[in-house]
């Protein structure tokens, strides 16, 4: 039987920000490790992006060799800890277990997530190139090319635009599911590795590509996010009250805001609704649960069929008190006295498919009004182009889609810049998650290894 970690009581975790689940104890991680069949053609490495060889971690984890078991993890990933917490694998690794067909697949985000907490890594440092490499972003993809490039020798430095390093980790995905301390131990296996970071530096403001090439940086790797908020475009979308969900996790997550005595408190309502249905919706609502808002409201305008978020984190939600509203669409925020004061909703049934396989929701004409005094839009976000136009002032014009997202070699990261690459959620290929990150990030490190190689 798949062995499932104790979770705080879902009475309590309402009121904090401490994780919700515990470890796996060493017991249970020593029999589910058991329940592995060390599959010949192990299908559970090909829906891993960055290719972690599982079987052979879980087989050190049977023969109680937990630091063999971080050594083979780390050979590919120097972020599990963080892995084992957000990535999403009932879709990837845990997707393809053949044990899943019949019964329940091993619970490999859950050994992964032990391994990380409980070794640290012994990492061979190659000689030094002297070659450098800039990296854009300190997100999963930036941490994970600067792992591999530092341990091929190049001198690596991570620039960040904020004041703490870890990116969408730090700002976008709140401590009840990761942690702040395991993330933070992430990032100083990295600086002990020898990686640079330097924070408050926003790369087209701050300093430019080609400052960057003068200061002797051999190649650059740009993976500094999509932190442009989608928003609705209805009546009322600017009034007091109304957040993008970027905005409200980073005051919160970053910034402390929900800490009253905090120098920017948020101004907090009586009830929320979070418009849409992916794992930053249930982040934002589940946070906006334990800051203190009353009533809660997910509002989707699909079924929950076709939420597109995680299954645990639907559930985490469901939980804490969270409420779904299913087969709504906005139309208009009211205003009073330039605060929010209700939304309007179109109500939706489902047509046709669109191109992603989801039935696409079409309008009934009939309406829903939800007395609310605070939204929070989760309907994802956009590339910022500051690097883009900062860029082309100084002759570098990168080929982007209609979106503003970079166009590269899908296979080495490189932009229609050479020696320029760009991965993670400004360059996104499939769903846009932690472990695409990394694997991008892993694609563009070999490239640029190779490509300095050359020079």
């Amino acid at each position: 039987m798949r062995q499932k970690p104790i979770e705080q009581d879902k009475f309590e975790r309402r009121q904090n920000f401490n994780a919700v689940e515990e470890n796996l104890t060493p017991e249970q991680v020593k029999e589910e490790a058991a329940r592995c069949l060390n599959c010949k053609n192990p299908r559970c490495v090909q829906g891993c992006p960055v290719n972690i060889q599982i079987p052979d971690f879980i087989k050190a984890l049977k023969e109680d060799k937990l630091d063999e078991a971080g050594k083979i993890i780390r050979m590919t990933s120097m972020l599990p800890s963080v892995c084992g917490r957000v990535c999403p694998q009932e879709r990837q690794c845990e997707g393809k277990c053949v044990l899943g067909i019949k019964s329940e697949p091993i619970a490999i985000g859950a050994l992964e997530r032990y391994v990380g907490d409980n070794t640290n890594p012994n990492t061979d440092i190659c000689s030094p190139t002297g070659k450098k490499v800039a990296i854009v972003g300190s997100g999963c993809a930036g941490l994970t090319a600067a792992a591999d490039l530092r341990k091929a020798g190049h001198d690596v430095t991570i620039f960040e635009a904020l004041h703490k390093f870890g990116g969408v980790l730090r700002y976008g995905i709140p401590p009840f599911r990761l942690p702040r301390k395991f993330l933070d131990k992430e990032i100083n296996n990295l600086i002990k590795m020898g990686v640079k970071f330097e924070k408050n530096v926003i790369v087209g403001k701050s300093i430019t590509l080609k400052q960057l090439e003068e200061d002797g940086f051999n190649a650059i790797f740009i993976c500094s996010g999509a932190g442009l908020p989608k928003m609705m475009r209805i009546p009322g979308e600017n009034l007091n009250g109304v957040f993008s969900a970027n905005e409200f996790l980073t005051r919160v997550n970053l910034m402390g805001a929900n800490d009253k005595d905090n120098a920017t408190p948020l101004k907090l309502g009586k009830s929320v609704a979070v418009i849409g249905g992916g794992n930053v919706a249930m982040d934002a609502a589940r946070t906006a649960v334990r800051v203190g808002f009353e009533n809660v409201y997910i509002v989707y305008r699909r079924t929950e069929t076709e939420l597109p978020a995680r299954l645990e984190e639907i559930r985490h939600a469901k939980e804490e008190g969270v409420q779904f509203i299913f087969l709504r669409a906005p139309k208009q925020i009211y205003n009073s006295e330039g605060c929010v004061s209700g939304m309007q909703f179109e109500i939706m049934e489902l047509g046709e498919p669109d191109e992603s396989g989801r039935r696409s929701p079409v309008g009934t004409g009939k309406y829903f009004d939800l007395d609310v005094d605070t939204v929070i839009v989760a309907l994802g976000t956009g590339p910022n182009p500051i690097i883009q136009k900062s860029a082309l002032t100084e002759g570098f014009e990168f080929i982007t889609d209609k979106k503003g997202y970079f166009t590269v070699n899908e296979e080495t990261r490189e932009t229609s810049i050479p020696h320029i690459y760009a991965g993670g959620d400004v360059a996104p290929v499939g769903e846009s998650n932690a472990i695409n990150a990394m694997g991008a990030g892993k694609k563009a490190a070999k490239a640029i290894n190779d490509y300095l190689a050359s020079i």
